[in-house]
């Protein structure tokens, strides 16, 4: 029995654009016609009773997330709903902790479910796996992080400059011996901001085989910043900074530092990924403010724009990053 799939194939047009011919959507005359045409050829009669169920359930789309306790992420999907509700979607909010097989059990909830469509933040730039869906016709739109292999939307931070910006910062400020802690291997987040630490490094003269040994991947959450930073404290060449690859690492890292009586600025610590108390420890922490609201708003824009029917090619959305100096980054003779 022929599949929308094979009228896909045949009429030569993607899966989601026959969905849109059967559903209702926004489709050109003449690719309708061949939709139909194909349709016809090869006896394909969409159910009346599973269409029925699917438009009840067009109004949800599904969020994925790796840690709803990180502020940004809570940033990031306020900033999905927020933009959702203007045209009436709801948004299913689904936690995955960083863990791929937790992540495919919530995109097959989403296939089983007949959401109208996706927003996911990969658990894994590898092994995350979103042809399923796309091979269905639903739209899906990448936040933060895109499977390498994904053909969809995307929004996403332009993380090496990111960090390239503020490891150069912390060398400007005096300091010589820059480490870096960043995420999992896997995410591409933390690949791209360790790029952007070794681009700068490499750029001040700093042997590659130093910057390696000074790098430590740790799992984006507050104890794995703390083992990290308790690690690169035991070198023997300990550094004098840490740009530290996201928010809940970099509590980890103060942490460690504070029990080892290691204070900044005399030691730099700077912080991907801007937190509401940046501003009120003492001293002021020194961030990279990210986009996370405008994230999620532009995520979700990109995915209502398919939902109503657009072929555009496939977009990728690129926010900028600025970085927020303060104290904890003076320079280590306190002169800035």
């Amino acid at each position: 029995m022929a599949n929308i799939s094979d009228v896909a194939r045949t009429a030569g047009v993607s899966p989601a654009t026959v969905s849109r011919v059967f559903n209702g959507g926004r489709v050109t005359a003449e690719r309708a016609e061949r939709v139909r045409k194909a349709a016809a050829e090869l006896g394909f009669s969409p159910n009346r009773v599973a269409r029925s169920l699917r438009m009840q359930r067009a109004s949800v789309i599904g969020l994925l997330i790796p840690d709803i306790e990180n502020p940004f992420f809570t940033s990031l999907a306020r900033g999905v709903e927020d933009s959702a509700q203007r045209t009436n979607l709801s948004v299913v909010l689904c936690n995955t902790d960083e863990d791929v097989e937790k992540e495919r059990r919530y995109l097959d909830i989403a296939l089983a479910e007949q959401m109208a469509g996706v927003i996911v933040a990969a658990a894994s730039r590898k092994r995350t796996d979103l042809s399923a869906l796309t091979a269905r016709g639903m739209p899906v739109v990448a936040v933060d992080r895109r499977p390498r292999a994904a053909a969809v939307d995307a929004v996403m931070v332009d993380n090496q400059h990111g960090g390239e910006d503020a490891t150069a910062h912390l060398l400007e400020r005096g300091y010589r011996r820059v480490a870096c802690i960043t995420g999992p291997a896997g995410a591409s987040t933390s690949e791209d901001r360790l790029a952007g630490y070794r681009a700068a490094m490499h750029e001040a003269g700093v042997p590659d085989d130093w910057t390696r040994a000074h790098t430590r991947h740790a799992d984006f959450r507050v104890d794995g910043g703390y083992a990290a930073m308790r690690e690169l404290l035991a070198l023997r060449t300990p550094p004098d900074a840490v740009f530290v690859a996201n928010n809940l690492m970099t509590v980890g890292a103060l942490q460690a530092l504070r029990e080892a009586g290691i204070e900044p600025p005399e030691f730099g610590v700077l912080s991907f990924g801007d937190v509401p108390w940046a501003s009120l420890v003492r001293p002021p922490l020194t961030t990279v403010q990210l986009p996370s609201y405008d994230l999620g708003a532009s995520a979700a824009a990109l995915l209502q724009d398919r939902l109503a029917g657009s072929d555009k090619p496939l977009q990728t959305v690129v926010l900028r990053t600025v970085l927020q100096p303060r104290e904890s980054t003076r320079g280590p003779d306190g002169a800035g």
